[in-house]
């Protein structure tokens, strides 16, 4: 069920760098908002989604497609903003009603354990060290998080919600709901085209 976007829009967050305090209204009153609700900013999966994302990010703002990333809390906040995990703005909620709001499931400790043994879990820890993110113990374990995309003017056009820690909306499914997909295929063949030329080069030197 979606969640009521006009009382989602009076909640409060807070600018993790300036500390400013908007209220979430504010993100889409002008433009396309993509926003993303990390569970916890200490987490290597929020680190992984965060960096994934940050690939679109180009995109997302040559189509004025503003990127937001929200944490439950603030602890942690600030490693997660020092460690430029995420191409987009930073802020945390005033209150956790928000996440309830949105219906972020809060788990408990044993099943957030089990949920490591996953193979969506598996993997994703396994690009994650590929990369050489790491995570710390830092704030609440047990809430997830999600995302919502919201057209200007509070048109929700995607509510995601996480059924585990290591559930993330894709780079397609975003780009998706603003019309935006043909964007992503010419991302990756660029992508794909300069690693060729890397390649190419790397064996001239040989």
């Amino acid at each position: 069920m979606s969640p009521d976007i006009n009382q989602i829009g009076t909640q409060k967050v807070r600018n993790v760098s300036s500390g400013e305090v908007l209220e979430l209204k504010s993100f889409w009153e002008q433009q396309n908002v993509a926003i993303v609700f990390f569970r916890r900013w200490g987490c290597m999966f929020c680190r992984l989604w965060a960096k994934e994302l940050s690939e679109i990010a180009p995109i997302l703002k040559q189509h004025n497609i503003k990127l937001v990333g929200v944490g439950v809390e603030e602890a942690g906040s600030k490693e997660f903003s020092e460690g430029k995990f995420f191409d987009g703005d930073l802020y945390y909620v005033e209150n956790i009603s928000t996440y309830q709001q949105l219906g972020f499931k809060r788990f408990n400790v044993l099943t957030i354990l089990t949920s490591l043994l996953w193979k969506q879990s598996r993997d994703a820890i396994s690009k994650g060290k590929a990369m050489g993110l790491s995570g710390d113990m830092k704030g609440d374990w047990v809430q997830v998080g999600g995302a919502a995309l919201v057209e200007k003017g509070g048109n929700l056009l995607r509510h995601f919600v996480q059924t585990g820690p290591a559930d993330h909306l894709s780079n397609l499914e975003i780009l998706k709901q603003f019309g935006l997909e043909n964007e992503y295929k010419k991302d990756a063949e660029n992508e794909k085209n300069s690693k060729k030329n890397e390649d190419t080069t790397e064996t001239e030197k040989e």
